[in-house]
């Protein structure tokens, strides 16, 4: 397979009103890892993608392995200011979510805080793509690097999904691409003005556990079950827990998201 293009990816970039600087690479380590390094002097909107990673890694260190045919992967480099960053990969999903439904995806779902799931009728959910945000300083902003990686066929042997499961035709890897940075940029431009909070009723909307009862999670061990009421201006996730007054909010850390009952819960 052809490495991807960014001449083809800025082509169909050509009317986003704001530019992308696209590197693309046959393999490499790491595109998170290669952009940290670079943190300090890098301007905002540089792409690295991939086609291959040898060492991709996902939350909590899980690995992603990736290749041209099965995934699409890369990394964003973008400037932040400090007080804006709750929430990110939240948006992030939520920008991603936005451009497989332009091209007619369905059945899609959130999932807190950085996942993105397929969820047909009476089946389980797969998960279709994962979001990883790692931050460093750079002056009076933070910058961000955004890693995703997509899945474009169902992963074998793994409780995954493809975007082949999801989308009528399948479209090439550019134009992908190019939608999934548009759309990003967008919402991008919307939390530098005003936060993760502009975003929250849209993401709640597309949110697989909103108003089921959850456990929650900790290297596999329940650390606490409610229902899930959404999540807050900052990200974090409310859950009301019984015995408990008001809500109670949880942050990423090392916690993951697990429903606990089919029915939702009003």
């Amino acid at each position: 397979m052809a490495l991807i293009d960014p001449a083809r990816v800025h082509s169909a970039l050509a009317d986003a009103g704001f530019s992308f600087h696209i590197e693309s690479l046959e393999t490499c380590d790491s595109t998170n890892a290669r952009l940290l390094l670079r943190a300090a002097d890098a301007p905002s909107a540089l792409v690295l993608v991939a086609d291959r990673q040898t060492a991709g890694r996902g939350r909590r260190e899980r690995s992603w392995e990736s290749t041209p045919e099965g995934s699409l992967t890369f990394s964003l480099l973008w400037h932040l200011p400090p007080e804006k960053i709750g929430g990110l990969s939240l948006a992030i999903g939520l920008a991603l979510l936005r451009a497989l439904n332009k091209f007619g995806a369905r059945h899609l779902a959130l999932k807190w805080p950085n996942d993105l799931l397929f969820t047909p009728p009476e089946a389980e959910p797969g998960k279709l793509a994962g979001i990883l945000v790692e931050l460093a300083t750079s002056g009076k902003k933070m910058t961000v690097v955004i890693g995703i990686g997509l899945n474009l066929h169902r992963p074998t042997g793994m409780a995954a999904a493809g975007l082949t499961d999801c989308l009528p035709a399948m479209p090439s890897r550019e134009d992908l691409l190019a939608e999934i940075l548009l759309q990003t940029g967008r919402v991008l431009a919307v939390v530098e003005d005003y936060g993760f909070a502009a975003l929250r009723h849209e993401w709640q909307t597309h949110h697989a556990y909103q108003n089921c009862a959850v456990s929650l999670q900790d290297a596999g061990c329940i650390e606490v079950e409610g229902v899930c009421r959404g999540v807050d201006a900052d990200g974090a996730l409310l859950l009301e827990i019984p015995g408990k007054a008001g809500l109670t909010r949880f942050f990423a850390g090392d916690l993951s998201l697990r429903p606990k009952l089919e029915e939702n819960i009003r």
